[in-house]
C-alpha cells in the first residue's frame, strides 16, 4: 500500500508539472506571436483545449507510467510523437475554423516550447545525475576507474548508467575497440583509445582498476584471447554474460560477472538443439538415478521442461534429491515428479521400482567419482560403480525400458585408478547387456572433466583462493579435457536421441588444458598475482592420478555424428563366457572386503595399471607429506616478504 501510495504520488506531481509546462508552453506562445492582442473566449477555448489534448495524448503513449531512471531515446521519442500530434492538431483548428485569435506560428511555437519542457521534466533526474558526474563529482578519487572494452550498444549503455547514476562507485576513463574507424573519437565523452591489443598500455596510462568487457556477441576463442591480455594488466575482470541482455534492455554495471576460467577454454561450447532432439522424452516415464548430483540435476532440469508423463528422482543422499525436487516443484507446478530415496546397490529394490513405476527411458547418473578417496575404498567403487550399473541395466532390460543412457568418465580409459576401471567395466556391462536386449537400447557417454560439479578442481581454487592460499596442483605439468555443465547433459540428451545400442558417445572437447594454468589464470582473474601474493603449490601426482586423461582406447575408433562435436566410439568385442563370471566373481570379492579385489579388475580391464606402490596408505602418506612441506614453505617465504 505504501508503494502505491507513493506511485500515486509521482504521478501526480508529474501530471502537475505537465500542466505547469503546457501552461508556460502557452503563454511564451502568446508572448512571441501574439503579444498585445486582446484575450479572448475562442483564444481561452483554445487554450483549455490544448491542456486537455495533451494530457490526453501524454496517458495514451504511457508517459506517466515510466521510471525516470529509465529515460532513454524511446521515451523520447514518444514525446516527440504527442508533439507531432498536437501541432497536427492546432494547425488544423487554425486553418480549417479560420480562426483568427491563433496563428499558424502560435501553434508551432506552443509545440516546440511544450515539447523542449516535457523532456526535461522527465529527463530531469538523469541530466542533474549528469552534471554532478561531470561537474560537481567531488568522489572522483574514490571511484574505482575502468576501462570498457568494447564501443557498441552494450559498452555505451554500461558507461551512460556509470555517468547518471549517483550510487555507482566507477568512473569510466577509457574504451577499447578494434574498429579503426572508432579510434580517437568519443562515447558519451569517453575516449575511443586503442584496440584490444593496447589494453596493458591504456591500463598503464589511465591508471586502470578494473576492467570490463562489454561485447556480449564475441566468440569464446576471441573472448579467450582478450581475457588473457587483460590479465597481464593485475586487476578484476568483468564481463557481459551474453547477447539475451542487450536485446531485452538489462544491459547495466549490476548484469556484469566475473570473469570465470570457462571463458578461458578458448572454445565455443557444444550447442544442441534440445527441442528438435528431446520429443523422445514428451509424455514418458523419466528415471534419473544420482539425481541429486551435479549432472543428475541438470538431466531433472531439462528434462522437467520437455513434458515427461513422469520424472523419477533417484539418489541414496535425501539432501540434494531434496534440493532438486523442491526447485523443479518451484519451476515446473504442472510437473508429475516423483523422488526415490533409494540405492542402486540394492537389487531388490532397484527391481521394485522398475516393477512398480516402469521407466521407458533410464539415465543412470549414480556413482562414486572421487579418484583418491576410491583408491582409499577400492571396494566401495566396485559396490556402488560395478554392481549399481549392473543391477540397473539388467532391471531395464528385464522391464523393457527404451533407452538407458549410461554416464562413464574419459578416465576408463587405460585406467590408472579404481574408479577409471570401474567405469570402464561399466560400459562393458552395458555393451554385454545391450547386444542381446530386444527392446532396450544401452549406450554411454564419456566425458571429461566438468567445471562447477561437486568435487571438481574451479570450486577448490576458489575456496584456497578465498583463504588467501596456497593454492594446490598436483604437477606443473597435469592436463585435463574440460566441458560444462549445460555441455555434458546436452551430450547425455543427444546421445539418448542417437541411441541404436552398444554405442559409446564421446564429445571433441578441442585441447586439453593444463590445470597449473587453470589455477594461475583463476588467481589472476581474482586481482591477485600468482606466487606473489598467492602461491601455487605442486603436491605431486595423487594416487589412481595420470598426467593426461585419453578419449579413446588403441582399439577404438571414432565416428562422426550429424552433431559434428559428437562422436561414437567404436565397441570392442568382448567375450561373454569369460566376461559375466568374472563379474560375479569381483562382486562377491567387494563385499567379502578382499584384497585380490583389484586382480579381478584387471582380468576384466587388461589396460588397467595398478598402482605400483606398495600400498594406499603409503602413497597417501606420501603426498600428505610433500604437502605439508610444501605449506611450510610457502609459509615462510611469506614471513620472509613480510
Amino acid at each position: 500500500m505504501k508503494k502505491q501510495s507513493i506511485r500515486r504520488l509521482n504521478r501526480g506531481l508529474l501530471l502537475l508539472l505537465d500542466v505547469a509546462s503546457i501552461c508556460v508552453a502557452l503563454l511564451f506562445a502568446y508572448m512571441a506571436t501574439i503579444e498585445g492582442q486582446e484575450i479572448t473566449v475562442p483564444l481561452a477555448i483554445w487554450a483549455v483545449g490544448n491542456v486537455v489534448l495533451a494530457l490526453i495524448l501524454f496517458a495514451v503513449f504511457g508517459l506517466y507510467a515510466l521510471l525516470f531512471k529509465s529515460v532513454g531515446v524511446v521515451e523520447m521519442a514518444k514525446v516527440v510523437a504527442c508533439s507531432v500530434l498536437i501541432m497536427g492538431a492546432n494547425a488544423a483548428f487554425v486553418i480549417f475554423t479560420g480562426a483568427k485569435c491563433v496563428r499558424l506560428a502560435t501553434a508551432i511555437v506552443y509545440t516546440l516550447t511544450l515539447a523542449v519542457l516535457v523532456m526535461l521534466v522527465r529527463s530531469f533526474r538523469r541530466l542533474l545525475n549528469a552534471l554532478k558526474y561531470h561537474f560537481a563529482d567531488t568522489h572522483a578519487a574514490e571511484k574505482t576507474r575502468v576501462m570498457i572494452v568494447g564501443g557498441g550498444e552494450a559498452g555505451l549503455a554500461v558507461i551512460k548508467e556509470m555517468q547518471s547514476s549517483d550510487k555507482i562507485s566507477y568512473k569510466p576513463v577509457c574504451i577499447a575497440d578494434d574498429k579503426i574507424e572508432k579510434q580517437g573519437m568519443y562515447l558519451s565523452d569517453v575516449k575511443i583509445a586503442g584496440t584490444t591489443s593496447d589494453v596493458k598500455r591504456l591500463a598503464e596510462k589511465y591508471k586502470v582498476q578494473e576492467i570490463f568487457i562489454t561485447i556480449p556477441s564475441l566468440c569464446k576463442k576471441k573472448l579467450s584471447e582478450i581475457v588473457k591480455r587483460c590479465q597481464e594488466c593485475n586487476c578484476p575482470v568483468k564481463i557481459l554474460p551474453g547477447m539475451y541482455q542487450l536485446a531485452s534492455g538489462q544491459v547495466t554495471v549490476s548484469s556484469l560477472r566475473h570473469v570465470e576460467v570457462q571463458d578461458l577454454l578458448g572454445r565455443d561450447q557444444v550447442n544442441v538443439n534440445l527441442d528438435e532432439i528431446m520429443g523422445y522424452i514428451e509424455d514418458k516415464v523419466v528415471l534419473v538415478t544420482g539425481g541429486g548430483g551435479s549432472i543428475g540435476s541438470e538431466l531433472c532440469r531439462q528434462i522437467a521442461t520437455h513434458n515427461p508423463k513422469t520424472l523419477i528422482i533417484l539418489d541414496a543422499y535425501e539432501n540434494n534429491a531434496y534440493d532438486i525436487e523442491q526447485e523443479l516443484k518451484r519451476k515446473n507446478p504442472e510437473l508429475h515428479l516423483l523422488t526415490l530415496i533409494a540405492s542402486v546397490r540394492e537389487e531388490m529394490k532397484m527391481r521394485d521400482v522398475f516393477d512398480k513405476y516402469r521407466p521407458q527411458i533410464v539415465f543412470h547418473a549414480a556413482a562414486h567419482k572421487h579418484v583418491p578417496l576410491m583408491e582409499t575404498s577400492p571396494c566401495e567403487a566396485v559396490k556402488n560403480n560395478v554392481y549399481g550399473t549392473w543391477n540397473v541395466a539388467k532391471c531395464a532390460d528385464e522391464f523393457g525400458v527404451e533407452t538407458f543412457v549410461q554416464i562413464s568418465t574419459d578416465k576408463a580409459v587405460n585406467p590408472t585408478n579404481i574408479m577409471g576401471a570401474t567405469k570402464r567395466i561399466c560400459e562393458m556391462i552395458i555393451q554385454t547387456i545391450g547386444k542381446k536386449s530386444e527392446k532396450t537400447k544401452f549406450v554411454a557417454v564419456r566425458f571429461g572433466n566438468v567445471l562447477g560439479s561437486n568435487g571438481s578442481v574451479i570450486p577448490l581454487f576458489q575456496k584456497q583462493i578465498a583463504e588467501g592460499g596456497p593454492v594446490t596442483v598436483t604437477h606443473q605439468d597435469i592436463i585435463r579435457y574440460f566441458m560444462t555443465i549445460p555441455e555434458a547433459v546436452s551430450l547425455v540428451l543427444q546421445a539418448g536421441a542417437y541411441a541404436k545400442g552398444g554405442q559409446i558417445f564421446v564429445l571433441d572437447m578441442g585441447e586439453p588444458v593444463k590445470i597449473y594454468d587453470l589455477a594461475y589464470n583463476l588467481i589472476k582473474l581474482s586481482g591477485y598475482e600468482p606466487n606473489v601474493d598467492i602461491d601455487i603449490v605442486c603436491t605431486g601426482l595423487r594416487p589412481g592420478e595420470k598426467l593426461f586423461e585419453e578419449r579413446l582406447m588403441a582399439e577404438e575408433g571414432l565416428t562422426r555424428t550429424p552433431n559434428g562435436l559428437i562422436n561414437i566410439a567404436k565397441p570392442i568385442p568382448l567375450d561373454e563366457t569369460k566376461f559375466f563370471p568374472v563379474l560375479e566373481r569381483l562382486c562377491k570379492e567387494a563385499y567379502a572386503e578382499t584384497d585380490d579385489m583389484k586382480k579381478s579388475v584387471k582380468e576384466l580391464v587388461p589396460t588397467y595399471t595398478i598402482d605400483p606402490r606398495d600400498s594406499v596408505a603409503e602413497a597417501l602418506e606420501t603426498c600428505c607429506g610433500n604437502v605439508k612441506e610444501k605449506a611450510r614453505g610457502a609459509a615462510k617465504k611469506k614471513q620472509k616478504g613480510a
